[in-house]
């Protein structure tokens, strides 16, 4: 089994191995993968911060060592860029622009050099709310993590993961994770409220901020209500998710 890291700021993971197919998730720029199976233009791979399996194309990733990919998993992702969009340079002096999100700590590994702003991931709950801000009025995006196309658990990924915690990638498997709360009035700002479709089955989840309201994915990442019944869009003046579960993950 080999190892790559991403070179691109945002680079398609696909369920098939045709630029055609889904997108299930998408690579940032630092991100680093496992080489699952390698094919003369595509490769299978999985996302090393949270499992997701897909295909890329093999021109959009550089192969590591062994040794760093270790040490990758020794150091964690703690350096992200903090800007809407910045800039790491190549041997040539080239600007490649990377997106808020991409991990920046090793640049090296590629030969590159970053040109921005970066932030340091500390674990606690006091900053979630304003990294979720940075992606406000950010479309939909399915498959998506950048403030330029984004879907509802890649949303709430992106916040923790920049503020130091992991979650997993889809809002069935995040619902799994912390401690589930009986009441509304029990969560703190950054606590996560997950909702089911008709079926019972989680499709959706936002982040819980004072006041009752949630900032969330719908249509755009965008701020309603929330009570016990579920969001609440002020637009549409009508119910648009049925709340299922609180859960406190810090």
């Amino acid at each position: 089994m080999h190892h790559g890291i991403c070179h691109l700021s945002i680079v398609p993971i696909r369920f098939l191995a045709e630029d055609t197919s889904e997108m299930v998730t998408q690579l940032l720029y630092g991100d680093h993968i496992k080489i699952l199976e390698k094919r003369k233009y595509w490769s299978k791979v999985r996302d090393d911060f949270d499992g997701c399996e897909g295909w890329i194309r093999n021109n959009q990733f550089t192969p590591i060592h062994k040794q760093d990919y270790k040490n990758l998993k020794k150091s964690g992702d703690n350096n992200f860029a903090a800007d809407l969009v910045s800039y790491v340079s190549n041997s040539k002096s080239i600007l490649i622009p990377i997106v808020l999100g991409s991990v920046v700590q090793n640049t090296n590994l590629l030969g590159h050099k970053f040109e921005g702003t970066s932030i340091a991931a500390k674990k606690g709950k006091s900053n979630l709310i304003n990294t979720a801000l940075h992606y406000l009025n950010a479309p939909y995006l399915w498959g998506g993590k950048t403030p330029f196309g984004i879907d509802g658990s890649g949303f709430t990924q992106m916040v923790y993961k920049i503020n130091g915690y992991k979650l997993l990638r889809r809002a069935e498997e995040q619902s799994t994770q912390g401690e589930a709360l009986s009441f509304i009035e029990e969560s703190e700002p950054g606590d996560l409220a997950f909702f089911d479709n008709n079926e019972g089955r989680i499709n959706h989840v936002g982040l819980i901020m004072q006041d009752n309201f949630i900032i969330h994915v719908h249509e755009k990442v965008r701020i309603d209500r929330l009570d016990h019944t579920g969001i609440f869009n002020t637009e549409q003046k009508l119910y648009t998710h049925k709340l299922r579960v609180i859960k406190k993950i810090l």
